[in-house]
């Protein structure tokens, strides 16, 4: 006799028989999911790395050379802006400049993608070099500079780089475990720098273009840092209105490059400084207080973007303000300290005196002066434990009473002069 439970599993095998398999809508969405990961996957092996043209796009794309092109013109024809009540934002010369100040930070980010494709290809002929020089356009002058020769005495790097970096780049090169590159490779090496040094002229162009417009776009902070300084941070931050929402320790350190001492003394190199370093108002500060007056940059400089950002001021006049405030505050600090006057004696009085002296206040000083024994309860003998009330250093301790060699606390009480004259009385 068959159980409950074969009757249910027969019942199920007869449903699963005269079911009809149809594809669901989750079965067509994970196809097409695999579809697409094979395609991405697809376009990832397709690519190839050791082409420079799959890794650098930003020199062949439309926007790159439209904006190239309008740079070019407007820096042929000068400065025509004028203010005729038209918006800040609707204005198309305004526009080409938030276009070069995106421009600017999509060159920084493409140098630094040639700057990866170059220091993998020459890692194989001087791997410590990218230890040594850090910035992406230096590295690449370098690069291009040695190529393949091994002996660096015979070349010179003058003018490339700092004196003391040019000694340790020579000396690491002639115990360097590298090999030449091939042909090839140094042939694809060489045109990346090319590339590299190439966008690095063009966005000195867009920031000479931009410097030329700083005067209208942001005279405020023009007047404190400078038209060329203003342009490069501009361009860093990526726009007038996004350097205005920074904080002020941010844009300090805008522009501020990764120094390599190579072993030699902090005490003269400034870090955490970037673009305000260039300004006439930091060069003319002594090197103790440059990093103050840094931070004072800063923090103006972000006011003046901030006045510049509403179109507040249109003339200039609360950036010259800011300045002189600036300045005021560098000459404050450089002023010595105000020489320690001598102290004048003061002035006898001739009114006469509250306290008065005598015999009763004689008296009165001995009823209430300090006894021998608490004065002996006050010191302690060096190198003897004191005996105490509780025991053991507890409560209240006794000092040197008591440690004559009695072990018993001895007042020794004097002839009191006032008991004596009472008795007498």
């Amino acid at each position: 006799m068959a159980t409950l439970a074969d009757s249910f599993l027969a019942d199920l095998d007869e449903l699963s028989d005269n079911e009809v398999v149809i594809p669901g809508e989750e079965d067509v969405d994970a196809t097409k999911m695999e579809e697409d990961l094979d395609g991405e996957l697809a376009d990832i092996e397709s690519l190839n790395y050791d082409d420079l043209d799959n890794v650098s796009k930003l020199q062949k794309s439309q926007r790159y050379n439209d904006i190239m092109q309008k740079v070019e013109d407007a820096l042929q024809k000068g400065s025509e802006m004028t203010d005729h009540g038209i918006v800040l934002e609707d204005d198309p010369e305004y526009q080409l400049i938030v276009d070069c100040n995106a421009l600017s930070v999509d060159i920084d980010n493409e140098i630094i993608i040639i700057h990866n494709f170059i220091r993998d290809k020459y890692r194989l002929k001087f791997p410590e070099l990218e230890s040594l020089v850090h910035h992406p356009i230096d590295y690449a002058r370098v690069v291009k500079k040695i190529g393949n020769e091994v002996d660096l005495t015979l070349v010179d790097l003058e003018g490339l780089l700092p004196s003391a970096i040019i000694m340790v780049v020579s000396v690491t090169a002639s115990t360097t475990s590298g090999k030449p590159l091939p042909e090839d490779v140094l042939q694809k090496t060489i045109e990346a720098c090319d590339r590299a040094l190439t966008l690095d002229s063009a966005k000195k162009k867009v920031l000479d273009f931009v410097e030329s417009r700083m005067v209208y776009i942001a005279p405020n902070l023009s007047a404190i840092v400078g038209s060329a300084v203003a342009a490069k941070l501009m361009g860093t931050a990526g726009g007038l209105f996004s350097l205005a929402k920074m904080p002020a320790c941010n844009v300090q350190l805008l522009g501020a490059k990764k120094k390599n001492l190579a072993g030699f003394s902090t005490a003269t190199s400034q870090f955490r400084v970037g673009y305000l370093e260039q300004t006439e108002i930091f060069q003319s500060t002594p090197p103790p207080l440059r990093m103050r007056a840094c931070r004072l940059l800063a923090a103006k400089s972000t006011l003046a973007a901030r006045v510049d950002s509403t179109r507040g001021d249109q003339t200039g006049k609360n950036g010259r303000a800011l300045r002189e405030e600036v300045r005021k505050k560098i000459e404050k600090w450089q002023e010595p300290p105000p020489p320690k006057l001598p102290k004048p004696l003061p002035v006898p009085d001739s009114e006469p005196k509250k306290k008065r002296g005598g015999r009763r206040l004689r008296k009165m000083k001995e009823r209430y002066a300090i006894t021998d024994m608490r004065k002996l309860a006050n010191r302690m003998q060096f190198g003897v434990p004191e005996e105490s009330s509780l025991g053991d250093g507890l409560g209240e301790g006794y000092g040197m009473l008591g440690q004559a060699g009695s072990g018993k606390l001895r007042i020794s009480a004097g002839p009191s002069k006032l008991v004596a004259k009472v008795a007498k009385k």
